[in-house]
């Protein structure tokens, strides 16, 4: 039945609850204990008890972490929108397995484990594609029909989300989105562009590197292609499957399982972000569950966090994609819950407490 996925999907989003605020309390208390000035970790401090509401718990740890990378191709790309062609996409999806692509060897060095999904892409790669994840073999090309059917957005999503659940069971504790799909700046801007109310112009960059006239190009498609189909901003699914991705809509199933789950889910870059605007629209409780890395160098990068109210760790001018960003941020945020856990309170080195002033 199409409308199951759709069902189960609602299911799950109204079992989802805020971040626990007493926890988050408990923490903010902790930190004015630690023998250091006050709130001189800033963001690093924020995040741990950003953590401590998700988890319920002041006292925590990070044991298990894991990347997520959604992998799917778009059949935009007929558009002339990308370099290269989808092809790509299967070839640098088998070298994540392979320890062969610029975020394995950063999510070697965070510690992280990497579980790429092939939620849709063009051609099978035996090392990833599997069948209960595969939603179908990429999407239609949206500036002639709707990329999806409604049935398949809501069915990656819930695909994503099943991921983290049994990621969750596993004991995984700190999970990072990414994605690799030719084409997928050019769903995501759309899918920006629906959602933030923004002209395509505003919202559109130049991708993996496209020359002037292939920005204009593709912001031409993007704009006739939200003409052509109308999608309900009030309706993610409806975006999603007009204008979207799958890898879109599978990263916004794994924000959704983080909430559903406890689990705190790291933003990558603009594509992952999107991702995690579609999971606040669905759910706005999935808003305290992510934590955000790095501000993308695509031009609505900033804004879609400004949309999240999250501000990000790290400034790095990055914008590799594949869960590069979210990565980079994992160090961070053990060294401010290694500080949190473990230097010694101002009672235990016999110093006077620092009085906090407005």
């Amino acid at each position: 039945m199409p409308e199951e996925f759709e069902e189960e999907l609602q299911q799950k989003i109204e079992a989802v609850r805020p971040a626990d605020r007493a926890s988050m309390d408990a923490a903010k208390a902790h930190w004015k204990t630690v023998g250091k000035p006050l709130n001189s970790l800033g963001k690093l401090e924020d995040a741990v008890v950003r953590i401590a509401g998700i988890k319920g718990t002041a006292d925590y740890t990070i044991r298990k972490k894991g990347l997520v990378i959604m992998c799917a191709d778009n059949g935009v790309v007929a558009e002339g929108v990308t370099q290269t062609g989808q092809e790509v996409t299967a070839i640098v999806a088998e070298n994540f397995t392979r320890r062969a692509t610029s975020v394995c060897l950063m999510a070697e060095i965070a510690g992280a484990d990497l579980f790429p999904v092939d939620i849709g892409m063009a051609s099978d790669v035996p090392a990833v594609t599997k069948p209960e994840y595969k939603v179908m073999s990429g999407t239609k090309d949206m500036f002639l029909e709707p990329a999806m059917t409604r049935s398949q957005a809501a069915r990656a999503v819930i695909t994503g989300l099943h991921i983290v659940e049994k990621l969750a069971g596993q004991g995984y504790d700190l999970i990072a989105t990414g994605e690799m799909g030719i084409g997928n700046t050019t769903t995501s801007s759309a899918v920006a562009s629906v959602l933030l109310e923004r002209d395509a112009a505003e919202v559109t960059g130049r991708g993996a590197g496209l020359s002037t006239e292939g920005l204009n190009r593709k912001v031409d498609v993007i704009r006739r292609s939200i003409e052509l189909h109308h999608p309900d901003k009030e309706d993610v699914l409806d975006v999603l499957s007009k204008v979207g991705g799958l890898d879109i809509a599978g990263l916004a199933g794994v924000f959704l399982g983080g909430a559903l789950c406890h689990i705190p889910v790291i933003i990558d870059g603009f594509i992952s972000s999107v991702s995690a605007l579609c999971a606040v629209k669905l759910c706005p409780a999935a808003a305290d569950y992510m934590m955000p890395s790095h501000k993308s160098g695509e031009p609505a990068g900033g804004m879609v966090l400004e949309a999240l109210d999250l501000s990000p760790y790290i400034e790095c001018n990055m914008s590799l994609g594949e869960g590069s960003g979210a990565v980079a941020a994992i160090p961070l945020l053990e060294m401010g819950l290694a500080v949190y856990r473990e230097m010694s309170t101002f009672d235990e080195i016999h110093v006077e407490q620092y009085e906090e002033f407005e």
